[in-house]
């Protein structure tokens, strides 16, 4: 619990068992300077493993759910469907590519009013082979088209972030692949809310990524964000449009 917010973290994962049961731990573990625990739940959405993942992360504390269609978006709304109440949710990759210690800044961006956080890594360090270059170069891509697009001022996608809970149900999230987080980006600037962009660290992952470990993921994650970019864009356009036409009525 931060400042009396209730938090709750979800991590999406699929063959994680080397990292799972270390991020889960690392994160209950947190304390604020009172030596209160920060987090107050983790669930782990196993997103169909094959391996250890869901046992390691229940030993290490987390409440687990299973969804087994694939989809980086399939497993998050699985495990958001899950809570019953909290204030606050925190979302955390589950390969100890992160800082886990650096949960506080996203946490305390909320806590001073904030709506949503980003956990940046542009704006951080990030460990040499932490990033392919596809990842360097799709990452950028893709930030300075909404920054472009809806004039504001995007640097990552990072899946590092945290939310409160009313306001993410208030986006009522669909995507159940690759534009999840690109879809949670662009429809809180469509909404107008406190977003904060805060410098986190990226660190080599344990394991190889589904997505830039291969040619396949590469651009299914590419394809997957720029469809939900230009998806959420013509749906804002097409909904301006309607706002400012003429009222008819049928006779």
């Amino acid at each position: 619990m931060v400042k009396q917010l209730h938090i709750t973290a979800i991590i999406p994962a699929l063959n994680e068992e080397s990292a799972i049961g270390l991020v889960v731990t690392d994160l209950l573990a947190l304390q604020d300077s009172n030596g209160n625990a920060m987090v107050d739940q983790v669930i782990v959405a196993d997103n169909g493993s094959v391996d250890l993942t869901a046992m390691h992360a229940r030993e290490a504390g987390a409440k687990v759910v299973s969804e087994t269609r694939r989809g980086y978006g399939a497993a998050c709304l699985a495990a958001i469907n899950s809570i019953t109440e909290t204030d606050v949710v925190l979302f955390v990759d589950g390969d100890c590519s992160i800082r886990v210690s650096q949960t506080s800044r996203l946490l305390d961006a909320i806590a001073e009013g904030a709506d949503m956080a980003i956990g940046s890594r542009c704006l951080g360090y990030i460990e040499p082979g932490a990033m392919s270059l596809p990842q360097h170069l799709g990452n950028g891509l893709i930030a300075r088209i909404i920054a472009l697009l809806w004039q504001a001022p995007v640097t990552d996608i990072g899946p590092f972030r945290a939310i409160r809970y009313p306001t993410l149900q208030k986006l009522a999230m669909q995507d159940r692949a690759y534009g999840w987080t690109v879809e949670m980006q662009v429809k809180a600037l469509q909404q107008g809310l406190v977003v904060r962009e805060i410098p986190v660290d990226c660190l080599v992952r344990v394991g190889r990524s589904k997505v830039s470990g291969t040619v396949r993921g590469v651009i299914g994650a590419a394809c997957g964000m720029f469809g939900m970019i230009m998806r959420l864009w013509w749906q804002g356009r097409h909904a301006k449009k309607s706002n400012n036409s003429p009222i008819e009525f049928n006779v």
